[in-house]
């Protein structure tokens, strides 16, 4: 019995030891990337959507490239499964609310 205690402590020692870095590789990025916007982005937030809007009107969606196009599409297609994802967590059913 103590040999199984010995060896699972050591298990559980060398698989934190070889987690760890991975582990301080997502706090570094976690901590950038999702944080909430801060009353200083809000300026930059302006400007992306004054650009959007000005690239719309202009037509200069009409010069993106393929790859840049299938990109863009690829990143709406997320945005809108994770916004579905969240409305079937929300109301807790795949089709309709429980009332």
């Amino acid at each position: 019995m103590a040999s199984v205690v010995g060896k699972s402590s050591s298990l559980v020692s060398r698989t934190l030891a070889q987690a760890r870095p991975k582990f301080n590789t997502f706090l570094k990025y976690a901590k950038v990337e999702l944080t909430p916007p801060t009353p200083g982005d809000i300026p930059a937030i302006r400007q992306g959507i004054a650009r959007l809007i000005s690239g719309a009107r202009t037509g200069a969606w009409r010069n993106v490239s393929v790859r840049e196009g299938w990109l863009n599409t690829l990143i709406t297609a997320e945005v809108i499964f994770w916004f579905y994802i969240g409305e079937c967590i929300g109301k807790r059913h795949i089709v309709g609310y429980d009332v």
